[in-house]
């Protein structure tokens, strides 16, 4: 027989044999051993907050130290946009050390580069950590964009110190700038058909965000995909009675090549009626769309089906 009251009457948690007295003791001395531990934790002292803001800001120089020996900088960066940060520090010129990080101990040492932020000693992805420190919520989709996933850091295409453009820092300016890795949409603008870049009256940044988009190609991101063509080709721009399903589902370039071609209207074929055979095929069996003298092979589609990019009147896009 159990000496024991049964195990099935015995409180939760209670262990059979155990009296009151010792369980209770047990608890005693556990609670105080964590109110110890939390005691002797409290006590460490601790920096005053303006004591770690006042051992932070020890560390800078301030500008005017930085162009005693980086005079050809500090000349250059007086139209530099990025001056403004000099007011990120209570107006005391911290400006340079704002990319380059805190210079008393590089100043300290000498001169010496291993106490400063050099961007040309480091990675592309180190010198864009430094730069979306600052410019992370305008270009919030960098990291995924092709130019990041090829090491093109933000110093490929901007000069902070000494930007040929004023606008954007940038190092050249467009096209040339673009064409320096773009050898191959380069040689498309030089097609006898093609988007007016070389002339200056289009630019790169029209259609393509260089900083990253969720479509391929860095093409610019809008709720309607064809918005980034029709904001200059308006006539084309509808809405339509009578969509043309294509255009709306697949996007201009379903039948336009966008920067270069020898076709005229930038199609991607030099012929209409293959171009629109290649979804209207069972239309070339016969009748006015066969092989007759009055066929596609002579006539072309746009001949009768004028309005092809959406029309009011007719389902055929007749006018």
């Amino acid at each position: 027989m159990h000496k024991d009251r049964p195990v099935t009457r015995m409180n939760f948690g209670a262990v059979p044999g155990m009296k009151l007295g010792l369980r209770f003791f047990l608890i005693l001395v556990l609670g105080a051993g964590v109110m110890s531990a939390a005691a002797l934790g409290a006590a460490g002292p601790k920096p005053k907050a303006a004591e770690t803001k006042a051992a932070a800001s020890s560390d800078f120089v301030g500008s005017d130290t930085c162009v005693t020996c980086h005079a050809e900088v500090g000349k250059k960066f007086e139209d530099n946009a990025h001056t403004k940060m000099a007011q990120m520090h209570g107006s005391n010129g911290a400006t340079c050390e704002n990319c380059h990080g805190a210079g008393k101990a590089h100043v300290d040492g000498g001169g010496d580069i291993s106490k400063i932020f050099n961007p040309a000693k480091h990675s592309p992805k180190e010198v864009d950590e430094k730069c979306m420190s600052c410019h992370a919520s305008a270009h919030p989709n960098f990291d995924r964009s092709p130019h990041a996933r090829a090491n093109v850091g933000c110093t490929s295409c901007h000069s902070v110190h000494a930007g040929n453009g004023k606008e954007k820092l940038l190092k050249a300016s467009q096209p040339a700038l673009c064409y320096q890795c773009h050898a191959d949409q380069k040689a498309q603008f030089n097609m006898p058909i093609h988007h007016k870049v070389n002339e200056g009256l289009v630019k790169c940044s029209d259609c393509h965000d260089v900083h990253g988009t969720f479509l391929a190609n860095n093409q610019k991101s809008t709720e309607d995909q064809n918005a980034v063509c029709t904001k200059c080709h308006t006539d084309v721009r509808g809405p339509f009675t009578f969509e043309h399903a294509p255009v709306r589902a697949e996007g201009c370039t379903t039948c336009h090549t966008p920067h270069g071609t020898q076709n005229p209207r930038l199609l991607n074929m030099p012929s209409i009626a293959t171009l629109c055979n290649q979804c209207h095929s069972p239309l070339s069996a016969g009748g006015v769309h066969g092989l007759d003298p009055g066929s596609t092979t002579v006539t072309p589609c746009v001949t009768c089906h004028t309005m092809v990019h959406g029309s009011n009147a007719s389902q055929a896009f007749i006018r």
